[in-house]
């Protein structure tokens, strides 16, 4: 995925999950697979799905929130779990925005450090990516990125990873982040990704697609 189409998606998911999270839940399992894109005239739309493991993290009526916990068994996906999950951790809002992070690095970079780790159990891989992922610093993770992406992407991992427990996260802020980012290099924030002009192309004159084409190179440099 290019950064220009992470931009777009990681503004789109944390209002997503900012959603999820007013309903009073958390999805404990914020990966790749669980995004999903619309399809026809809502193909630039991003989708949560599967709520299996997602747990209310506070009243509805009250809003008091539900009480830290340590030795909890990891729950998700450990690729892309937070840091506390793997200490076990009693998950709340704040590890559903690290794990959307771990999304992103692994959509630019198409793997991540932990990833590949052999093990004899389950229990010692686990221990493995969580030694691995406390060990790596944000800043090889968003290596991959240019310039100000990659400062823009260790900032919101940084800000994830200094959350309290039951701290609200200040998703205007960190999507903020990304919106300026947007400003900084000329992007346009129109809502389409590569994959809705194939469909557009096929209606269009060569030398269209081909301007086309040259002007979202221009931008992705």
């Amino acid at each position: 995925m290019t950064a220009l189409h992470a931009l777009r998606v990681v503004i789109m998911t944390l209002s997503r999950i900012e959603y999820i999270h007013s309903r009073d839940f958390i999805h404990r399992d914020i990966k790749p697979d669980n995004f999903l894109m619309g399809l026809g005239k809502k193909g630039n739309l991003v989708y949560i799905i599967d709520f299996g493991l997602a747990k209310k993290y506070r009243c509805s009526r009250t809003h008091a929130h539900i009480p830290y916990r340590e030795n909890k068994n990891l729950t998700g996906t450990a690729r892309y779990a937070s840091v506390n999950t793997h200490l076990g951790i009693e998950q709340s809002r704040r590890d559903d925005i690290e794990s959307l992070g771990y999304v992103l690095m692994y959509f630019n970079r198409g793997t991540l450090p932990w990833q590949g780790l052999k093990a004899a159990t389950k229990r010692q891989k686990y221990d493995k990516i969580s030694e691995k992922k406390m060990s790596t610093p944000v800043e090889e993770l968003c290596a991959g990125y240019p310039g100000r992406f990659s400062e823009a992407f260790a900032a919101y991992l940084k800000y994830c990873k200094c959350l309290g427990f039951e701290e609200q996260p200040d998703y205007s802020h960190l999507r903020q982040l990304f919106r300026n980012l947007f400003h900084r290099q000329g992007f346009t924030y129109d809502y389409v990704f590569d994959w809705n002009l194939l469909k557009t192309a096929k209606r269009m004159q060569p030398s269209q697609v081909q301007q086309i084409a040259q002007q979202r190179m221009t931008i992705e440099q």
